[in-house]
């Protein structure tokens, strides 16, 4: 697959021969879905906690009686029946992730690349460089059109790039090896460097 390669000021820089391995596949939403579930259920705290009959503040004293009343026998009332009573079965702290091979979790990358590249989503510019100004590189995402892009550089940002971008809303840069799925698919526009395609390249094969 050929594609055009920009500048951030919107002139030609050529093009690039990208993989059909990684951004021709026909997509699976399936996979996509297996993968996009497991990195939001790793990311959940799990830290809810609710307090159990042995937990709640009240006496263990004998309500009342256990014959002659007419009622049920109870012992306390912190029993889960009474209102402000235990919980009972409630959540507790856990954890919510689950496991994924590593395959499927490689695949699932794939997919969102191609995903993005079928969809006509996919951006390749020379380099993601810059003074560090954010008004500059405001405007020329701007001109650009990108509203909600992922920019994915080589193996380390921009210094000056990251600081410009890092007030702009709706642009999110991150290293090759931070590329992910969610990340991915959650933007309108994949904006990849030259370097970011080279590092996903020796990444994914």
């Amino acid at each position: 697959m050929k594609l055009d390669v920009i500048n951030l000021d919107g002139g030609s820089a050529g093009s690039v021969e990208l993989d059909d391995a990684l951004f021709g596949l026909e997509p699976r939403a399936d996979i996509l879905h297996r993968v996009v579930r497991w990195q939001r259920n790793n990311a959940q705290q799990g830290t809810h906690k609710v307090k159990t009959r042995s937990e709640v503040s009240y006496s263990t004293k004998k309500i009342y009686r256990q014959k002659g009343t007419g009622g049920a026998r109870h012992g306390a009332r912190s029993a889960p029946i009474f209102r402000s009573g235990g919980i009972y079965k409630g959540p507790m702290p856990r954890s919510h992730g689950h496991d994924l091979p590593k395959k499927v979790r490689k695949l699932g990358l794939m997919h969102a690349l191609s995903a993005k590249a079928k969809a006509g989503q996919l951006v390749v510019i020379d380099n993601a460089t810059s003074e560090g100004k954010t008004s500059a590189l405001a405007k020329q995402i701007r001109e650009l059109g990108w509203k909600r892009a992922l920019v994915i550089d080589g193996a380390e940002v921009n210094e000056g790039f990251a600081q410009a971008a890092r007030n702009i809303e709706g642009l999110d840069v991150l290293p090759s090896m931070g590329a992910n799925v969610y990340d991915i698919l959650k933007r309108d526009t994949l904006v990849l460097t030259k370097a970011g395609i080279e590092a996903l390249e020796a990444r994914l094969k």
